[in-house]
C-alpha cells in the first residue's frame, strides 16, 4: 500500500510540472485538426471515386 501512496504522489509532483494548454490554444489546436481531417477525407474519397471507376474500365 505504500509503494502505491509513492507512486500517486509522484504522479501529483509530475503532472504539477506540465504546462497545461489554455483553452484558446485548444479550441485552436482543434480546429486545425478538424480542417486537416476535412481536407484529407475529401482527398481519400476522391482517390476512391477515380479507382472505382478504373477498375469498373478494366473488368468491364
Amino acid at each position: 500500500m505504500q509503494k502505491v501512496k509513492s507512486f500517486l504522489e509522484s504522479v501529483k509532483i509530475e503532472l504539477g510540472k506540465v504546462t497545461w494548454p489554455t483553452r484558446k490554444e485548444t479550441v485552436a489546436t482543434t480546429g486545425v485538426v478538424v480542417v486537416i481531417v476535412f481536407i484529407i477525407s475529401i482527398y481519400l474519397g476522391a482517390c476512391d471515386i477515380v479507382l472505382a471507376k478504373m477498375m469498373r474500365l478494366i473488368l468491364g
